[in-house]
């Protein structure tokens, strides 16, 4: 587009330059939406990428593994709850609250092999191999 002095321009320039520049942003703004709408293909919603969406297990009822004495239960999921949390605080055992037979189909936790926890690695050299220890 050739540089234009609108100081020197009347209204009528003005208005219909502003039509030309106008019709240039739909055009555009039009360009985007179909570029954004082929690549909702590879995407789940705004800003997430495919495959970083919710926990599959989120929302999905589970039988209650934990019962408080007063008749609370809690699946073992997520936080613990207030009610159990003083009553271990109070020297009770995790044990104590567990439900028969809610842990059928389960591996015993006490058995589970522990994996190590990871540990930052020291910095890597320029060619990409890390130093000897």
């Amino acid at each position: 587009m050739a540089s234009v002095n609108l100081t020197t321009m009347d209204v009528d320039s003005l208005l219909a330059l502003r039509g030309e520049i106008d019709g240039e942003l739909e055009e555009r703004s039009r360009d985007l939406r179909q570029q954004l709408a082929r690549l909702e293909g590879t995407r789940r919603g705004p800003g997430r990428p495919a495959g970083k969406g919710p926990s599959t297990l989120k929302g999905i009822k589970v039988e209650p593994r934990f019962r408080g004495p007063n008749g609370e239960t809690w699946a073992g999921r997520g936080a613990r709850p207030k009610w159990l949390q003083a009553l271990l605080e109070e020297g009770h055992s995790l044990d104590e609250f567990a439900i028969a037979g809610a842990e059928e189909g389960r591996a015993d936790e006490s058995e589970e092999e522990v994996k190590p926890a990871r540990t930052k690695r020291g910095p890597a050299k320029k060619n990409g191999r890390r130093k000897a220890a």
